[in-house]
């Protein structure tokens, strides 16, 4: 089982279209000019956390992948039912602005605003081409944020 790039909902490994949410999956393995991996992505809803469990994993899974020398992470907050956003993805964007405040991350960009025609979107993508065939790009998803290491 593999997790939905969308939604986030585990899905069978290969498949090509989530049954839950419909999102087309990009698996093509996302390798970067050295020949690493250089992006995975992280759902911190797996297990319905409360907000606390998951900004530890958001902690973890940075500090975890930096270790490996990733540099990009799409981290599946998801965006709440209440159309306000939900807890855990509201929770996550501080924690992240903190990090970025202390030199711990590079930069981030909301999901919303990850599209061909925003500036950072532009310079993440002149960085990592690959992410030009990344799901989220131009979608306006609100429940994901890529984060740069």
């Amino acid at each position: 089982m593999v997790l939905c790039q969308i939604c986030g909902n585990e899905i069978e490994s290969g498949g090509s279209v989530c049954p839950y949410c419909g999102g087309v999956q990009d698996i093509t393995p996302k390798t970067g000019s050295v020949g690493g991996v250089f992006h995975r992505v992280v759902n911190l809803e797996l297990g319905r956390p409360f907000v606390e469990g998951a900004m530890q994993k958001l902690r973890m899974e940075i500090e975890n992948s930096r270790q490996q020398n990733l540099r990009v992470l799409t981290v599946i907050h998801g965006y709440g039912s209440s159309g306000k956003g939900g807890a855990i993805g509201i929770e996550c964007r501080k924690v992240l602005e903190h990090l970025q405040a202390r030199g711990e991350i590079h930069s981030f960009i909301f999901g919303e605003d990850f599209r061909q025609k925003s500036g950072p979107t532009r310079d993440l993508l002149r960085h990592f081409p690959q992410l030009g065939t990344n799901i989220n790009l131009n979608k306006g998803n609100r429940g994901v944020t890529l984060v740069v290491l």
